[in-house]
């Protein structure tokens, strides 16, 4: 079982592959094409040729984007079944990340790139328009390897651009079907989908023909594209993940919130860039907090995504899960509590149960660092100026929550925050209206909406004399 890469119009093989395992098992269940240099200097010429009359007409490139949603519609179950297959998540939540995949080509579709007149009078017209950058290159991750790639697709096609995408070497097959899917849709050379390990993205980054690289993923990856793009000047859009705070004041409703706060900690177990990563509770509730997220920890179903009534996969990569075992045990040898009993199936697949861990301090790595998994620390605070500074103290800045009995008071909080998005009273709401960014080393740039199409562009300011 495999798929083929999406490469001037076509499906194609190549001459090297390279295994796809399954986290459930452990073991390897398909083989996914190995781009070679010159396939990809031949998707980049194709891609080239597209672009002149790609981007010479916006209405086209709607029906286009709209059609994709339709049919990537069609397709959800299928594309569902590769994401759970291959990523690990439970079924239900990889069908609805295709169901989203289609959500944010159907929005994009319909936004409107602005023209801004900035002077008109006799003497002169002066408009400033957003013009394409030319071919761009999409690196996703492994987490939500289908709309990922989607938040990346969808603007830099509407914005008149030409894209070449990579999937993660982990999670390549649904991102590969995704092509052949809209292979017939989309003009050939307007996007490639082509599969590889980091040499390929190396050779993306440092391709002069590519104007402008969006990666999701780590901050060393980030760094290593940044600098290989800024020997030739491309742009960058970078999502490095973050280590996301969530604040809990002393005027909550424990139970209230135990439902939301397990969800913003622990979806997909813990493998999303701007999950709950570190709880700072009041120490006025700590502990009823603490016992009502503990209930819902104790009652989550880990398994296998294909099995019904399961909350929690394994984790995606084998990396990932000595990663966080690691993290496991650096806690328990710093004096920490690990509590929950969510049971976990036995055999060589990545599972691990959601666990909430208390005694660390923030020094501690499961709270300096981004853990990516299902643990989470809970840290008791006493006053808001603390808290601030504790949530403050670190070099991510992706996105955090307040929680409150009172809104006013939470976004009051929300505002000193040092992080690109801040949710109040929820976590984890991403829509394709609002931008998407990191402050600090979370990141360069935004994805999704207005801000994120504008992103694929480039400033043409045109100055008409009439006098």
């Amino acid at each position: 079982m495999g798929e083929g890469m999406l490469i001037a119009g076509h499906i194609v093989g190549a001459d090297e592959a390279f295994d796809v395992v399954d986290p459930a098992t452990g073991l390897a269940f398909a083989t996914a094409p190995d781009c070679s240099a010159a396939q990809l200097d031949e998707v980049i010429a194709a891609a080239e040729r597209a672009f002149p009359a790609w981007a010479r007409d916006i209405t086209v490139r709607r029906q286009v984007l709209r059609a994709c949603a339709d049919a990537v519609r069609t397709h959800a179950d299928e594309l569902g079944r590769l994401i759970c297959r291959e990523q690990g998540r439970p079924l239900p939540k990889a069908i609805g990340e295709v169901m989203g995949a289609a959500r944010w080509f159907e929005h994009t579709a319909g936004i409107e790139l602005p023209v801004e007149v900035i002077r008109d009078d006799e003497a002169m017209h002066i408009s400033v328009h957003h013009r394409p950058l030319g071919v761009v290159a999409g690196i996703a991750p492994w987490n939500y390897p289908v709309i990922s790639a989607v938040w990346k697709i969808a603007p830099a096609l509407l914005a008149g651009n030409c894209m070449v995408l990579k999937p993660s070497p982990f999670t390549p097959l649904a991102t590969l079907r995704l092509g052949a899917i809209l292979k017939d849709i989309i003009p050939a050379g307007v996007l490639a989908i082509v599969s590889g390990g980091d040499g390929l993205g190396r050779a993306l980054a440092g391709h002069a023909a590519i104007r402008k690289i969006s990666l999701t993923g780590s901050i060393e990856a980030g760094k290593s594209v940044a600098a290989a793009a800024a020997a030739d000047l491309k742009r960058v859009t970078l999502e490095l993940g973050g280590n996301d705070a969530a604040i809990v004041l002393d005027d909550v409703d424990p139970d209230a919130i135990a439902e939301k706060l397990f969800w913003g900690a622990f979806q997909n177990s813990g493998q999303v860039c701007c999950a709950i990563k570190r709880l700072y509770v009041h120490e006025a509730v700590h502990d009823r907090v603490t016992d009502a997220l503990l209930a819902r920890v104790n009652t989550a179903s880990v398994g296998n995504g294909f099995a019904d009534g399961i909350d929690l996969g394994p984790l995606s990569t084998k990396p990932q899960f000595d990663r966080v075992r690691a993290l496991t045990e650096d806690a328990r040898d710093a004096g920490a509590r690990l509590l929950g009993e969510a049971a976990v199936p036995e055999g060589s697949g990545y599972f691990l149960p959601p666990r909430l861990v208390t005694g660390l301090d923030d020094t501690a790595s499961l709270v300096a660092e981004e853990q990516f998994g299902p643990l989470l620390p809970i840290l008791p605070f006493r006053d808001e100026a603390e808290v601030l500074a504790r949530v403050n103290a670190t070099k991510f800045g992706l996105s955090g929550s307040v929680w409150s009995g009172s809104a006013d008071r939470a976004t009051d909080l929300a505002a000193a925050m040092e992080s690109g998005t801040v949710w109040i009273n929820q976590h984890l709401s991403l829509l394709p209206i609002a931008p998407v960014g990191g402050h600090k080393w979370s990141g360069i740039g935004v994805e999704n909406g207005l801000w994120g199409l504008l992103a694929y562009t480039d400033l043409q300011t045109i100055s008409v004399a009439r006098a």
